[in-house]
């Protein structure tokens, strides 16, 4: 009598499973190839920020640095222009618009057909959202370098008084920030890429969040002059923690700009990268589920 033959397929390796548990460098890889590229998309999307902070800045520094001239200035408290000020929001705004806009990638794998071979692939679903998230992430860095370097050619005082040490671990903390800002809209755009048809339809929804969060957000302007239903939405907006973190780490946690005395303690600090961090994670949990329902076809 003939054993019946199992029907259950072998369990992987350890080696298998080892090489599984890094497939999403494989994304992480291809889009940054992508990333580099297209050479007109890397050129515009280092310049632009660079721009941006040297003809709006430039333009309203003048302006806006009157508010604090001849104020007697809190002991303590450093004078910033607003030039340093912007350019702290200046960081945080290219992160949000990069960020919002990576799931664009997915976008144009499921119109090329790619997703669908790999959403059939053993390759583990979660691996697709880390990997464009992985290569967001390092965009953002490298925006971000291209930003500070090109302030400080343009009179943008970061990081004033620091020793080489100080400056490296204020580095450091600016790409935390960054990161896991960039990480919470990286798996928000995947998601929204993910249940669209087209780059317009894609386009029409960053540019709805993309206003709210901006307009309630400190990144340009002090938010104590906010009528009081935008000054409490802003607290609960991602931007503005971000803000808060990059401002803490590039400018002081004590300083004067606009006519505004700003004084940032660690607790606050705190409190703003564990806002993101659980942006993040509710994020991934959204585009978990979305990658977990889409359907091969």
């Amino acid at each position: 009598m003939r054993e019946r033959e199992s029907c259950t397929a072998p369990l992987p390796s350890p080696k298998e499973y080892v090489r599984m548990s890094w497939e999403f460098l494989t994304i992480y890889w291809r889009d940054m190839l992508r990333f580099v590229r297209f050479r007109i998309a890397l050129v515009v999307s280092l310049i632009q920020p660079a721009l941006w902070m040297a003809l709006y800045g430039a333009a309203m520094s003048s302006n806006l640095s009157r508010l604090s001239t001849g104020l007697d200035l809190p002991a303590g408290a450093a004078s910033v222009s607003y030039l340093t000020f912007m350019g702290a929001g200046v960081i945080a705004l290219t992160t949000l618009f990069t960020s919002l806009f990576g799931g664009i990638t997915l976008l144009f794998d499921k119109n090329w057909g790619l997703m669908r071979e790999l959403l059939a692939s053993p390759m583990p679903r979660n691996h697709i959202i880390l990997g464009i998230g992985l290569s967001g992430v390092t965009k953002s860095f490298i925006q971000v370098m291209v930003i500070m370097g090109f302030g400080l050619l343009i009179g943008v005082r970061f990081f004033p008084g620091y020793t080489p040490i100080q400056t490296a671990g204020a580095i450091l903390g600016v790409l935390l920030f960054v990161g896991v800002f960039s990480l919470g809209f990286l798996f928000l755009s995947s998601a929204i890429s993910m249940s669209m048809d087209t780059p317009e339809g894609l386009q029409a929804v960053i540019t709805i969040l993309t206003l709210p969060l901006f307009f309630a957000s400190n990144a340009l302007y002090p938010i104590d002059a906010f009528p009081p239903l935008v000054k409490l939405l802003s607290q609960f907006n991602p931007l503005t923690h971000l803000v808060n973190g990059v401002r803490y780490f590039t400018v002081g946690q004590d300083f004067y700009a606009i006519g505004i005395h700003y004084v940032y303690s660690g607790s606050e600090i705190m409190i703003s990268f564990l806002a993101l961090t659980g942006f993040a994670a509710a994020m991934f949990l959204v585009a978990w589920r979305v990658f977990q329902k889409a359907v091969v076809t």
